[in-house]
């Protein structure tokens, strides 16, 4: 297997046959992942991306795709190849009738809105930033809230590939198997070209954002999840919590141990004239209300539990807040997601609430983490995998019962490991 750390030098007149650079660095949106690639190369289609895998095999190169780079986590970091798809950016085709939509792997979240509206589409679910590309949200299986919302990567039925023999290939609803594999595959199956997605007749939210003290927000804890299509809080430990989130406070309470909570839901309206902007209460087509406005850069860590044991997560996360880390400011989000099959979703077979711990840019947050990672593990916590976390071979072996079939099929599609990197050997190798 080849080493993110010990890379074969390609020979002297190799060079990818697609436009390449080999003088960039590569640095993800937190500021906190960076890697300097032999080659950085940006495929304008499918053609050229093949080429560029296959110049990467011949020449023994590992391969990594990157999106938007949002990920906190070393997922991207290679010294071979890096393919930026960003070019690879097109809605390829809708199906009204089905409720389907086709995009290319580059395909941002936020350019799905206008292009599907315009066929009476939707996507079903978001979450508070609309900036990623669609193939790194698959691969991460990235998501919004709500207790009978999937992840995007439940809404996946279909992708086309590069695998690791340097073949274009499909996966669709026949291959249930291999489908399960590559719903959430972290980039190690192969590079995304193509995806069908399962999406939404076109529907209108209505936001309705309060601020109650922490005992309401447990007072109405099970009725806020179960009678809200999208329902998720920001408890925040600090007066100023808010505004390291760009989020506006209560404009009459100290937002100490008080909640910025988001309930939206489906709105019935005969014209567009009825939309409104107003803070706090705006009524819009679903994907404008979904993002949440994140601007400044933060660090993450994002953990999942059982549904059931959501509110004794947060309350030890508190706790912990309260007692060991009086220096942590920011808001803990609090979100729920359905139970999926993918066999690397964090979601597999639980529902979950997900608990987001964030942090500033430039600060030491690793004492922090770890001390979350150390008071959640008493609820088999999973991590969200573009997040920083501590997951673990052995972590994965107690926790994914279907580690082992997708490791069979990742070495089907990848047998010489090319679209592994240091981060990814260790988890899947």
């Amino acid at each position: 297997m080849t080493s993110l750390n010990h890379v074969p030098a390609p020979t002297a007149a190799a060079a990818p046959p697609v436009p390449y650079r080999t003088d960039a660095t590569w640095t993800n949106w937190g500021g906190n992942q960076s890697a300097t690639p032999a080659f950085t190369v940006q495929p304008r289609n499918e053609q050229e991306a093949l080429d560029a895998v296959r110049f990467a095999l011949r020449e023994g190169l590992p391969v990594r795709a990157v999106g938007s780079g949002h990920s906190s986590s070393p997922l991207v970091q290679t010294g071979g190849v890096l393919m930026d798809m960003s070019r690879l950016s097109a809605i390829t085709g809708t199906d009204k009738r089905q409720r389907r939509a086709r995009a290319m792997a580059g395909t941002t979240i936020n350019a799905f809105g206008d292009a599907l509206w315009a066929q009476g589409l939707a996507l079903g679910n978001q979450g508070d930033i609309d900036k990623q590309q669609i193939a790194g949200a698959l691969a991460t299986s990235t998501h919004g809230s709500g207790k009978d919302l999937g992840s995007f990567s439940s809404k996946l039925r279909w992708v086309k590939l590069i695998n690791g023999y340097g073949e274009i290939v499909e996966i669709g609803e026949g291959q249930l198997r291999e489908l399960r594999a590559a719903q959430v595959a972290l980039g190690t199956l192969g590079v995304f070209l193509e995806v069908e997605l399962d999406v939404e007749d076109k529907y209108y939210l209505q936001e309705q954002i309060t601020y109650p003290t922490w005992a309401e927000t447990t007072a109405t804890w099970q009725s806020d999840i179960d009678s809200n299509r999208h329902y998720s809080f920001l408890w925040c430990p600090d007066s100023d919590s808010c505004e390291l989130l760009d989020l506006p406070g209560s404009p009459g309470h100290d937002m100490t141990d008080r909640s910025y909570t988001k309930r939206y839901n489906v709105a019935h309206i005969q014209d567009e004239s009825e939309l409104s902007t107003r803070e706090g209460a705006r009524l819009d087509r679903s994907y404008r209300i979904y993002p949440g406005g994140f601007t400044t850069q933060f660090h993450e860590l994002e953990y999942f539990v059982r549904s059931e044991d959501g509110l004794a997560a947060v309350e030890a996360v508190q706790d912990l807040i309260r007692t060991r880390h009086h220096d942590q400011k920011y808001p803990v989000e609090v979100r729920w997601v359905k139970a999926d099959d993918a066999y690397m979703s964090q979601f597999q077979g639980r529902d979950s609430t997900v608990i987001t711990l964030t942090t500033k840019p430039g600060t030491d947050y690793w004492q922090f983490f770890r001390d979350a990672d150390a008071v959640l593990q008493e609820f088999e916590p999973r991590a969200h995998w573009g997040k920083i976390h501590f997951m673990t071979r052995s972590r994965l072996e107690r926790l994914y019962p279907g580690l082992d079939t997708f490791i069979q099929v990742r070495r089907e599609f990848d047998p010489r490991g090319i679209f592994l990197n240091d981060h990814t050997r260790a988890l899947f190798g």
